[in-house]
């Protein structure tokens, strides 16, 4: 009876991560299906375009956007898996507020450094950005949840570090350079906020 009162709880823990994961990438899918099928491919001009003003309006576009269904299914399981790592180890609250400075970040990096005349697209600066929060979160937390949170997702993903790197064959390095970063910034804003929010709580009682 313990047992399967245990597995009913680990299974309500999950339904939350694994429906916003879950709808986040059907939307992608969806998006991506009306594109190629009825667009064309005419959706991927929202994208990051680094250096122009109406190109800005990509930073928030790009993420639900890809350059076909070889790059949607490439993004598909690392998204799936460090989105709902990131959802677990956390209040839902900061899940939101990391995808949204990863977003904004990665976007903006990409804007400001990245050649003109290219479009930048794609999930991937979350990617990283979940894999720089969850490896950062280690470093300013030192607790033994986020070290070894941090080392699980080493062993799973640390070859993806090289993509942050030029490297050439249409791969934005950018967007995931700043993505990580973004990752990063939001594991010390995050680590700064609960650590004084439990500086506050000392000094009330």
């Amino acid at each position: 009876m313990e047992e399967r009162h245990r597995q009913i709880d680990l299974w309500s823990q999950l339904q939350v991560p694994l429906k916003i994961i879950g709808g986040f990438i059907l939307l992608l899918w969806v998006l991506e299906i009306v594109d190629q099928f009825i667009f064309g491919g005419g959706l991927d001009s929202f994208g990051v375009r680094p250096r122009t003003i109406t190109g800005l309006w990509g930073i928030l576009w790009a993420p639900f956007l890809h350059g076909g269904f070889q790059h949607l299914f490439a993004n598909t399981g690392p998204i799936l898996i460090l989105g709902n790592i990131v959802m677990l180890s956390r209040p839902l609250k900061d899940f939101f507020k990391v995808s949204f400075i990863v977003i904004i970040i990665s976007g903006l990096g990409t804007w400001l450094i990245a050649p003109t005349g290219q479009v930048h697209l794609g999930a991937s600066g979350l990617i990283f950005g979940y894999f720089g929060f969850l490896l950062l979160s280690a470093y300013f937390e030192r607790s033994c949840r986020a070290i070894v949170i941090a080392l699980v997702v080493l062993l799973l993903y640390s070859g993806i570090i090289w993509g942050a790197f030029p490297q050439g064959n249409g791969i934005s390095w950018q967007t995931h350079l700043f993505g990580f970063i973004g990752g990063g910034v939001a594991a010390y804003l995050l680590y700064q906020m609960n650590n004084n929010f439990d500086i506050v709580i000392r000094n009330e009682y």
